[in-house]
């Protein structure tokens, strides 16, 4: 599950899974589902901030679950059924009317780097945790809107390459060194605070939320269009 706290304009999304948060069917619907929610109650000013609870940002989608089918056929189907129900969610995350921040507490693999470069912005602690995307490793193919989003995230065609074919871990410094992270910190209660802090200048900024997403989608038109988001024409008052 995960919860959602409102300070002032700031939203504070919490994933509050197992103790690596990995994304099951559960959390993913509970995602969503916040999402869905905070979409609509979007004013001016508005931000969304994620982190999540225990040493582990996400540790990806529940292969544990997954295996616990009673067949290779049905773990396959299970393993399928998470990959397109973490679809939407990336879609709300690129509509959603309002900046977001991520606050990686820790180790993000795989679906859960994912998670994070869902976001406008991502800090992470430079004292533990990783981006991780194992795939290679564990002879799983790249789900399509996987890969548009790095492609559109990631524009290093050779930090592309040793995050998604060399299955590199990339630790904080090293992240904000080539450009996958804006800021690291030493300390997770000290990357939350840089969040909140980046979050309350945002919010100063009164964008209108409509707007802001427009623009997002505008910036990433190939992980759009696998997503199936579409561009609106929006005519503010001059």
């Amino acid at each position: 599950m995960c919860s959602l706290e409102k300070r002032g304009n700031l939203w504070i999304l919490t994933l509050n899974g197992d103790d690596e948060n990995r994304l099951n069917p559960t959390l993913i619907d509970s995602l969503l589902s916040t999402l869905t929610n905070l979409s609509s109650q979007s004013t001016p000013g508005s931000v969304l901030i994620t982190t999540a609870k225990g040493k582990f940002f996400s540790n990806g989608f529940d292969l544990q679950w997954a295996r616990a089918a009673d067949s290779k056929s049905a773990a396959m189907d299970r393993l399928q059924f998470m990959v397109d129900s973490l679809k939407p969610v990336a879609a709300a995350f690129l509509s959603l009317p309002m900046p977001t921040i991520a606050a990686v507490n820790g180790h993000a693999s795989a679906a859960g780097f994912m998670l994070a470069i869902f976001h406008d912005y991502v800090l992470m602690r430079s004292d533990r945790g990783v981006l991780y995307m194992p795939e290679v490793n564990l002879g799983l193919p790249l789900p399509d809107y996987f890969a548009a989003v790095m492609r559109e995230k990631i524009k290093s065609p050779v930090v592309l390459r040793d995050v998604l074919l060399g299955g590199v871990k990339i630790k904080g410094n090293e992240a904000v060194k080539i450009g996958i992270v804006d800021s690291a910190h030493d300390s997770v209660e000290s990357t939350v605070e840089a969040a909140v802090r980046l979050g309350e200048q945002l919010a100063r900024k009164k964008w209108m939320g409509e707007v802001y997403a427009e623009i997002r989608k505008s910036l990433y038109p190939e992980a759009c269009d696998v997503l199936g988001l579409t561009l609106k024409p929006i005519i503010s008052k001059i």
